[in-house]
């Protein structure tokens, strides 16, 4: 091997001096306005004091002038010329430990941008997303080694950022689930800080799009596209947590509305026979029933039938039905009163946006009143302005 670095060495000293430095092999050339060939430097300050320090070694070893160690000549032709990309690996897997330590994570789910910081010694500025995306990559392909895919298994590394995230949704899914007895949520709400309202809109048109898909697979079309469509296994895991989870035949809000209605007869409770006088998690039972009610004829028959285990039925033949509405100064008092009432217990009147207040069993949305009244100051009452005033409201 010493013959060898001489012999180049006597043909290319360039090469042998990019082989002692560091900052020279990982330079690379670029082409100045002249057209002169220049070297772009990628190295920090701290690379540039450690490669001096390993090109010191280095030279030390490739000084052609005195006698070299073997033992030594070895190992630097091992780590820089044979196996530099070991080196590389090891340092990946340190940073990814300690990231681990200082963070508390139980899964190496770093963010692509994120690089070690300066203080974490022997692997400061690792670029680490990077390195992760990386392995992910080579995983995939499937040129990662086995004994590399265990060591990064062992950290608790997510191989599939979109399995992973699955999962995450699942899991809030179970939960907003245990609270309110069934998976339809809006596609507004979040839970645990998580979309769910949009997440799970996405699973649902997945799902239709895998039927469709099976549909016209099934009559020979051909072409069908099979991205985007929602695996056996994934459907059966959200049907475990609520089996109406996605309708395919109506919508996601007539859905919601009949199993709020379902489990309120379940729970003993009677059906209300006009609007506000049951309103559940956001939802006016009394109004939505009144409406199957007026349109029954433009249901679906397992609509229909749905509706008439839980004891409604169509509108008999000259019955009217219609919405009971209040009056305006009605629900101006109904509001006024839930203002007041949210003023006695948390000492202002800032709620929320989508803040419901419970006055007497009904959910008022406190918040969107006083948002709409807000904007339609300039037609309020002195009175009714006063009232408000007297609460302390910001308009």
């Amino acid at each position: 091997m010493s013959k060898i670095l001489g012999a180049l060495r006597a043909h290319d000293s360039d090469t042998i001096e990019a082989l002692a430095d560091p900052r020279l092999r990982n330079s690379r050339p670029a082409v100045a306005d002249d057209g002169e060939d220049v070297l772009l430097d990628g190295q920090d300050d701290d690379g540039d004091r450690e490669a001096e320090r390993v090109s010191e070694r280095a030279s030390g070893v490739l000084r052609f002038s005195e006698e070299r160690d073997p033992a030594a000549l070895s190992r630097f032709v091992q780590l820089r010329v044979i196996d530099p990309e070991g080196a590389y690996w090891r340092r990946g897997i340190e940073a990814a430990t300690r990231w681990l330590r200082e963070t508390g994570n139980t899964e190496l789910r770093v963010p692509f941008t994120y690089v070690t910081p300066e203080d974490w010694g022997a692997v400061s500025t690792h670029p680490l997303g990077a390195w992760v995306a990386d392995q992910r990559r080579y995983y995939a392909a499937g040129t990662l080694e086995a004994s590399r895919v265990t060591e990064l298994t062992k950290l608790g590394m997510v191989w599939s950022v979109h399995a992973s995230a699955w999962d995450a949704g699942l899991e809030v899914a179970r939960s907003y689930a245990a609270v309110h007895g069934h998976c339809l949520p809006a596609a507004s709400v979040v839970w645990e800080s998580f979309p769910l309202g949009t997440w799970m809109k996405n699973q649902r048109a997945a799902a239709r799009k895998t039927v469709e898909n099976a549909a016209r697979r099934e009559a020979g079309e051909p072409g069908v596209p099979y991205a985007g469509e929602l695996s056996e296994s994934r459907q059966e895991a959200l049907a475990e947590i609520d089996p109406g989870w996605c309708p395919v035949a109506w919508e996601i809000g007539w859905q919601r509305n009949y199993r709020l209605a379902l489990a309120h007869v379940k729970a003993g409770g009677t059906l209300p026979a006009g609007a506000g006088e049951l309103v559940v998690q956001g939802e006016d039972l009394g109004a939505w029933i009144t409406g199957q009610r007026v349109g029954w004829d433009k249901l679906m028959p397992a609509q229909q039938y749905l509706l008439e285990t839980l004891g409604i039925e169509p509108a008999a033949e000259g019955e009217t039905v219609g919405p009971v509405r209040r009056s305006q100064d009605e629900r101006w008092n109904t509001n006024l009163a839930a203002a007041r009432q949210f003023h006695g217990r948390e000492g202002h009147l800032r709620p929320a946006r989508k803040h419901l207040e419970l006055l007497d069993d009904e959910e008022v949305k406190l918040g969107a009143f006083l948002d709409n009244t807000r904007k339609r100051i300039g037609k309020l009452s002195p009175e009714r302005r006063a009232d408000l005033d007297a609460l302390g409201m910001r308009w």
